[in-house]
Parts: structure tokens; sequence; C-alpha cells
């Protein structure tokens, strides 16, 4: 027997219902092409070396063309949004009060106005490069913090747009390249400076973009460059979240705003993924988290983002991403020269 029209319009699909099970069935072959993915990249990475985060971007480029798949595309944005805000919340379990606190003023003072400088060069630069001051901001803070994570981070709370998305891929690229390039180059710059391990540690931990980049030049040097570098690394790391907040606060009116410029629900100014890096960063300073948790917690925090890579990656291009020009490639660069210039400057200066 057939079901009459009126019943047929109470018929709710089943994509709608929205229990557990079915929203996991609907994120699980965009999840798991990003797993897949983001696993090749790694091994590829623990087999030769090199940048895991750039291998899981360019990995996920080549599946571009699922990116409209409609049983991929749930898993695909769900992993780009939600699975990245969880990985930079995790990075908290890092930090505790007393590395910060172990550094002394000087040293911070220097840590903050580079990134502080830095930022101001990424907006003021990315004006006069015709860029908009979304995109100056998401650079100078890429360069100033922790790279592709402080990338990932900051574009989170900015205005999302095709454009967007494309300008934080790039970013994720060049930071990337430009941090490993760092990692060759600044041990060498120390060495012929014959600058003691405490000031390389500053210089290194100070200037390079990524965490395992600082780590890996550090430890080039020595054990006790490399601590000190990795501790001032870990600092600039802490003041992603002041930054995440005062971005989230610039952007909050235009983030409100839909692509087509109707207004959209009100958002949090301070994102969910901020109060777990915060609340890890206390728990963890209290001595509440065990050094085998937050190995794994950091653990999980990278696997994290480089799902989210190979999400981003899957969706773009090669020619999304030739489209973007030489104005971010330039704005990274003189970035990057701009903080290390600086460091190396207050480092010469300091009594």
């Amino acid at each position: 027997m057939s079901a009459t029209p009126d019943a047929k319009k109470n018929v709710v699909p089943m994509a709608q219902l929205g229990s557990p099970l079915q929203q996991l069935l609907l994120f699980l072959p965009g999840a798991a092409l990003s797993c897949v993915i983001a696993m090749a990249a790694t091994f590829v990475s623990t087999l030769h070396g090199g940048p895991q985060l750039l291998y899981a971007l360019f990995f996920g480029v080549a599946f571009h063309y699922l990116s409209q798949d409609p049983k991929a595309k749930p898993g695909i944005e769900f992993c780009s949004r939600t699975v990245l805000r969880l990985g930079v919340g995790l990075l908290g379990a890092r930090i505790t009060a007393s590395q910060i606190a172990g550094l002394g003023w000087s040293t911070a003072a220097i840590v903050i106005a580079a990134v502080v400088t830095t930022m101001l060069c990424g907006s003021l630069l990315g004006r006069r490069l015709g860029l908009t001051r979304a995109q100056g901001v998401l650079s100078g803070g890429a360069v100033a913090i922790c790279g592709a994570s402080a990338a990932l981070a900051i574009s989170s709370v900015l205005p999302r747009n095709k454009e967007s998305e494309r300008f934080t891929l790039m970013v994720v690229v060049t930071v990337t390249v430009l941090s490993t390039l760092a990692m060759v180059a600044y041990p060498l710059i120390a060495k012929v400076l014959h600058l003691p391990p405490e000031l390389a540690g500053l210089f290194i931990g100070g200037t390079i973009h990524d965490v395992a980049q600082v780590v890996g030049a550090g430890y080039m040097l020595n054990h006790e460059t490399g601590d000190y570098a990795t501790i001032v690394k870990l600092f600039r790391v802490s003041m992603l979240a002041v930054v995440v907040v005062m971005v989230s606060s610039m952007f909050k009116k235009e983030r409100e705003q839909s692509e087509d410029g109707t207004a959209v629900a009100k958002q949090a100014l301070v994102p969910w993924f901020l109060w777990v890096f915060v609340a890890l960063v206390a728990l963890n300073s209290m001595g509440g988290v065990p050094v085998v948790v937050q190995q794994g917690l950091s653990d999980v925090s990278r696997i994290c983002l480089v799902v989210a890579i190979a999400a981003l990656g899957i969706k773009t291009s090669f020619r999304q991403l030739a489209r973007a020009g030489w104005k971010p490639f330039t704005l990274l660069l003189v970035e990057t020269l701009w903080m290390a210039a600086f460091v190396l400057a207050a480092i010469y200066l300091r009594p």
C-alpha cells in the first residue's frame, strides 16, 4: 500500500535525524580519507625526513577531485575545522608557567617585542602590498608565533571564504618551507657569531617558526642550546592564546557576516579550543598532568594538526595556490627576516 501525500511530507531523511551514529557515518568517508593521507605523510616523513605537515598538505592536494564529493565532503569539512581546533587546544599540554618564568624578564621582553613588531610588520606591509587586513594579521601571526599551527588557529577566528582558505594554505606552505630553511641556516649563523648556548637558544627559539624545526636546529649545536631554544619557543606558543583572542575581537563583526552579507549567528569571542589550551596550561603548571599524559596529549595534538592539514589540502589545488601570486611569499619572507634581525639586534644591545 503506497503512502499518502501527507504521510510523505512527514518522512524525514536519514541524514537529518542527527543521531550520533548517523553523524559518524556521515563524517566517516571524508575523515577516513584525511586520516589515511595523514598516515602516509607521517610514514614518508619518518622514513625520509622532512616536514610532516608539508607532506600532508601536498598529498591532500592530490585528492582535490574528491573535495566536492557528497560522501567525502562532510568528513573533510569536519577535519579541517573541528579536528584542527582540537589539535590547537591540546598544544597547551606542552607548556607550564615555570618554563615561562625560568626565561627571565629580559628574554621574555625580547620575545614579546619580536612577536608584536613582526605582527605589526605583517599588517603594515600587507596593506602596502594590497592584501587585506585579515591576510596581514594571519601571515604576521604565523611567523611570529608557531608557523603552520598558528596560521591554522588564527584563520579559524577570521572571516571565512574561498579566498581566505586559499591564502591560509599558501601561508602554511610558505612558512613551513621558510622554517625548514631556517633550521639549516640559523645554527650556522649562531656558530659564525660565536653565540653562547643561552643566546644561541634565544636566537633559534625566538625566530624559527615551527616547534619541530626549533628542536632540530637547537640540538644541532648542543644539548644546552636545544633545551633553552625549546623553552623560548614554548613561550612563543603560549602567546597564541592572547593573539587568538585579540584577533577574534578584531574580526568579530566581520566573522558574523555570511559571504552574501547577511548576518549569521553570534559567535563566542573566545573559541572553545582556546579554553582547552588555557586549561591545559594551568593544569600542567600545577602538576596535574603526568609526564606520560603530557606526551600523549602532545602526540594527539600533532596527529590532529596533520589530519587537519590533509583535509585542507584536499580542499585546494595547485591552480588555486598559484593564484595567490608572489605577494604572500614576499610578505612572509620579509616578516621572517625582520624577526631574525630584531632578535639578533636585541641580543647584541641587551645589557
